[in-house]
């Protein structure tokens, strides 16, 4: 909900709630895209003349970001991804290796809202994700016991970030681009990158970063900024390691009740996963707090000791080892925002974070922001 104080402050602002709103299907139009190309210290896309065709920046292409860019695409409009990663996805992320790939960010994803589930059942259908029904744990009070949780599980195939790599086919992204500050020069927007170029000029701006970078993207519409200013992001050590020989135990995945963990996944059981024997820990938010500072050594090591603890079993040392701090894993509450819009200046944003962090919400914030675009015209 909003904070205090904040309702009474947004003027020509708003925070659009997708459990109050409705949208019509949108019509599958789709415009021809031109590549970017260099023009002195600046980037210049070219826009092709079509009526009612607006062109937009999408700063981040993760799922909210993506989201936002399909549905926008497909509505005629002329869309420009941007991404300060090498890749796509955010945290429907994999890292690759010489051992297989492993699913370093989420871990699965449900499924409940309608227009979700529709959407699942076509990525099911092509083949771009598919079902995970691991043997599933439970470690509380110092027991490990089988999980009465019944719920049906979705991947990416063949890792996390096959799914986002799909979706942004016919999207354009430039990538290793990291985007510090917006300029309006009435009536169009302009993005400056860390380097000095500038890019544009755009009609809207969607800002799908995580909170506390998305705040300071914000800036010109102040209220907007101040609402994600408010959201705390907890971080998540996450730690990969993959051993020669299958560990003996039946665990497929664990939700951690106890101690410095929270989440234990048997990455190579996944559909799609090749390679020996590798595992996907995810350390409790309290715990990443507290040790937010530590190198990736000291985390690796303490989280195999916990593991091996909650195995029940001495682990031998393994051939790969990685750990990788997500600093905004996920918001410490849940907001019901949708999506957050500055109509009269063009600038509007995204992310899990409007909703709560599930991957779903990422892609229902999504659509909530290219709706609410759309109806501002």
């Amino acid at each position: 909900m909003v904070k205090p104080g904040l309702r009474q402050a947004v003027l020509h602002s708003f925070i659009v709630d997708p459990r109050r709103t409705r949208g019509n299907a949108l019509a599958a139009l789709h415009g021809t895209r031109e590549s970017a190309m260099l023009y002195r210290p600046q980037h210049m896309y070219k826009l092709i003349s079509m009526p009612n065709t607006l062109s937009i920046a999408i700063i981040g292409a993760g799922l909210a970001g993506i989201s936002a860019a399909r549905h926008l695409s497909e509505a005629g409009h002329q869309v420009q991804l941007f991404d300060k990663s090498r890749g796509s996805g955010g945290r429907l992320s994999s890292k690759r290796t010489e051992f297989g790939d492993l699913d370093i960010g989420a871990q699965y994803f449900t499924a409940r809202e309608p227009g979700f589930r529709r959407e699942l059942k076509r990525w099911l259908e092509a083949g771009w994700v598919a079902d995970w029904e691991p043997q599933l744990y439970l470690y509380e009070k110092g027991q490990l016991r089988p999980s009465e949780d019944d719920q049906q599980r979705f991947i990416g195939m063949p890792r996390m970030t096959g799914l986002s790599r799909q979706l942004l086919e016919g999207l354009s992204l430039t990538s290793s681009c990291r985007i510090q500050r917006l300029r309006r020069d009435e009536p169009h927007w302009w993005l400056e990158d860390d380097q000095g170029s500038e890019h544009g000029p755009f009609d809207r701006v969607v800002v799908a970063a995580p909170a506390p970078q998305a705040a300071a993207l914000l800036e010109p519409a102040v209220q907007l900024a101040q609402a994600a200013a408010r959201i705390n992001m907890l971080p998540c050590w996450a730690v990969a390691l993959v051993f020669e020989q299958p560990l003996d135990t039946p665990v497929q995945a664990c939700f951690v009740r106890d101690g410095a963990l929270d989440w234990i996944s048997r990455n190579s059981s996944k559909a799609g996963r090749k390679g020996p024997d590798s595992w996907v820990i995810h350390a409790s938010t309290d715990w990443s707090a507290a040790h937010v500072d530590d190198s990736p050594l000291q985390v690796i090591a303490a989280v195999q000791q916990a593991l091996a603890q909650i195995l029940g079993c001495d682990l031998p040392e393994p051939v790969f080892s990685h750990a990788h701090r997500w600093l905004y894993a996920r918001p410490a509450e849940d907001c019901q925002w949708g999506a957050l819009a500055a109509p009269e200046l063009g600038l509007y944003a995204c992310g899990d974070w409007c909703l709560g962090g599930r991957v779903e919400n990422a892609w229902l914030s999504g659509r909530q922001v290219a709706r609410a675009l759309m109806g501002a015209g």
